[in-house]
């Protein structure tokens, strides 16, 4: 056998290893959907900048060399939705294996309670974090004589996206008003949608729960003048009665242009996973969530990411943790 053929024997085998190994790593590769929300709400920022933490497609330059430090093989993209009824539901169906949903949201589906009642319960939920508070944004137009919820009888106002959160919470504090939608003009638009239209003159007032700053809200004072009713009183603490998963909370001065300090309730955005994935994919999810390459990431991309902390992660989640999140909060000392 002459030394050119054994080269040629070697070289051979070479590219067959290298091209299994090819093979294999493209068997690898997972593909995670993210249920988020309206492109300008505050769950599609967010949601992509966990898809970006959490991916780490092959080839990648190694997390310690400053490259990716997701879960190797993982590559997350980013779905737009009407947010978190649609959300919770495309968990249990496989459109999606990640979202983002309110914490009462998620408790009434995975019970089969609440909004849920006439369903069967969700089992598919689990939880891999508590994120960030979402404040309820009550949004008028300041030339239409609105200054406070019982105004809006009479008003053109959207109450929220057919499938959202949002339609939820604006029935139960009009309801805490002594009012109901059949008491308003009610339309059903997106937050995008109901800024436009109010920017067009078209509408009087909407109704959204986001983390603020929402770059809808902040789009629209750009140009119109714009107030944002408070939520207080007697009537807040109705809404709290029923309603546990909500605190009370503020919108500080100067979020919006020429808006002051609102009084306002808030509810926890938490990061949701199909009960099915693996241990050891959640897991490691949650490890990059909480990465410090993330951190780095959360800080810069988005007002609302500097309040996703990890001594808030564990806070009023509405689902079981998934076991894979518990074993990482575990082993940090997070959960005793």
């Amino acid at each position: 056998m002459t030394a050119l053929f054994r080269l040629l024997i070697i070289l051979t085998v070479l590219l067959t290893a290298l091209a299994g190994a090819d093979r294999g790593s493209a068997q690898d590769v997972k593909f995670f959907r993210i249920g988020t929300g309206g492109t300008s709400g505050t769950y599609y920022p967010i949601g992509s900048i966990i898809a970006n933490a959490i991916s780490n497609p092959p080839g990648s330059l190694a997390c310690d060399k400053g490259g990716s430090c997701g879960v190797p093989g993982l590559i997350a993209q980013v779905q737009s939705s009407s947010g978190s009824i649609v959300n919770v539901k495309d968990i249990a169906s496989g459109a999606v294996q990640l979202a983002l949903s309110q914490a009462d949201i998620a408790y009434w589906a995975y019970n089969g309670s609440g909004l849920f009642h006439h369903d069967e319960p969700n089992d598919a939920l689990r939880a891999i974090a508590n994120l960030y508070p979402e404040s309820l944004h009550v949004v008028v137009r300041r030339d239409a004589g609105i200054k406070k919820i019982t105004d809006l009888v009479g008003k053109r106002v959207s109450l929220g996206e057919q499938g959202s959160g949002t339609l939820v919470e604006a029935e139960a504090i009009l309801e805490a008003y002594g009012l109901s939608k059949n008491d308003v003009t009610a339309e059903y638009l997106r937050p995008g949608a109901a800024s436009l239209a109010m920017s067009e003159g078209t509408l009087d007032a909407f109704f959204f729960v986001a983390g603020y700053p929402v770059t809808a809200i902040t789009d629209l004072t750009r140009n119109l003048e714009i107030d944002i009713l408070p939520i207080s009183g007697k009537a807040a603490n109705n809404v709290l009665t029923f309603y546990p998963f909500f605190t009370k909370s503020v919108i500080p001065d100067g979020t919006y242009a020429g808006v002051g300090e609102v009084d306002t309730i808030s509810i926890g955005a938490q990061l949701l996973v199909a009960a099915d994935i693996e241990d050891d994919i959640v897991y490691g999810i949650t490890a990059a969530l909480w990465h410090e390459n993330t951190r780095r990431m959360l800080d810069n991309g988005h007002a609302k990411g500097r309040e996703i902390q990890l001594k808030t992660a564990l806070d009023g989640l509405g689902v079981p943790l998934h076991p894979g999140a518990e074993r990482y909060y575990r082993e940090i000392g997070v959960l005793k």
